[in-house]
């Protein structure tokens, strides 16, 4: 399963007009004559994944595949990343696999894990099930903690050419500007926003200041707990989609929820486990606050920027309403006061 939800895709590249309906074409058949392009031999069941970026669907086979009758299709979004761009994520999936870190990788046909069927690229994975983390349980914290840093050591070791770096830009400054110039921000509400957003992102410049220089790795990225399927023998992530370079923070803060000494004591049992096999950059922590309040621009713009897809209206159909543009002001304010506190302690 590569794929639950998704972190929202770079801002700075492209618009989403004339991208209508990109996956009209898809259509269950469509999906079987993809698998049949490889030559395997698909018994006509499948079952479509809660996904809104790509398409990705449970698939089952009349004759195994790799000793397997159940895979998972991935169906790329349209122009969202190059094909290099994909192979690299691929490449580094595979790379993490083979040192037996638990991901799932794509699986190759004819030595290609890219494929193409149509207007369409596509590839598939193994199925994996599981079961959502118990953040509440230290011992699973500190688990996820040494998952990550296993990622994180890989990560490390190359540098992605063809994907982007998580920075202000392309999450803050470029969501923002497109929401600006759409039609989705109510007139009596578009100052305020407007105001909120800039203050809020002087707020994670500070941040990034009082930070300084930090060391960018090949990141998962998108460290939300979807993402992240449990089992008896322990973690495996999934949907590395959105890997780009970017702090090590970026894929820790997420595991970090409630009030201050809640996420603190979180903190401290997810570096316990984090720095088994990597160091870690206290530096880092005045990012938390401030990738939090990226996210939540950038979830806007991603939504506005997939108006067209018509599976979002459908999903969403509170964007764009006068309360949820409230909602976003109240939230964004409450960014900008935890940005301004210090940041949270790194012990030991």
């Amino acid at each position: 399963m590569p794929e639950t939800t998704s972190l929202p895709p770079d801002l700075s590249q492209g618009t989403a007009q004339g991208a209508l309906a990109p996956y009209a074409d898809l259509t269950p058949d469509a999906v079987l004559d993809a698998l049949e392009t490889l030559a395997l031999v698909p018994d006509g069941r499948q079952l479509a994944l809660n996904s809104y970026e790509n398409r990705v669907y449970q698939v089952w086979l009349d004759e195994p595949a790799d000793g397997r009758n159940i895979l998972v299709a991935k169906f790329y979004r349209p122009e969202r990343w190059s094909d290099d761009a994909i192979l690299e994520e691929h490449a580094f999936t595979r790379e993490l696999a083979g040192r037996e870190i638990p991901v799932v990788p794509p699986l190759e046909f004819d030595g290609r894990t890219l494929h193409r069927a149509g207007n369409h690229r596509f590839a598939l994975f193994p199925r994996h099930g599981g079961r959502a983390p118990e953040l509440s349980d230290p011992d699973t914290l500190e688990w996820l903690g040494r998952f990550i840093a296993r990622i994180h050591a890989v990560g490390a070791l190359e540098t992605y050419r063809e994907r982007p770096t998580l920075d202000i830009h392309s999450f803050g400054e470029a969501p923002r500007d497109f929401l600006l110039q759409s039609p989705f921000l109510p007139p009596e509400l578009r100052n305020a926003w407007e105001g909120t957003v800039n203050v809020a992102l002087e707020g994670v410049r500070r941040c990034f200041e009082r930070a300084g220089p930090v060391a960018q790795l090949r990141l998962h990225g998108d460290c939300h707990m979807g993402n992240v399927l449990w089992t008896d023998a322990g973690p495996h992530f999934v949907d590395f989609d959105d890997s780009r370079l970017g702090p090590a923070i970026q894929d820790l803060w997420m595991l970090l929820s409630g009030d201050r000494q809640e996420q603190q004591r979180q903190l401290d049992e997810v570096l316990a486990g984090y720095r088994d096999f990597m160091d870690f950059d206290p530096r880092e922590l005045h990012l938390v606050e401030a990738l939090r309040t990226l996210r939540l621009i950038h979830y806007s713009g991603w939504l506005a920027r997939r108006w067209d897809d018509p599976a979002f209206p459908a999903a969403f159909p509170w964007f764009g309403s006068p309360r949820y543009w409230e909602e976003r002001i109240l939230e964004l304010k409450e960014q900008i006061a935890l940005m301004d506190e210090g940041p949270l302690e790194l012990f030991g």
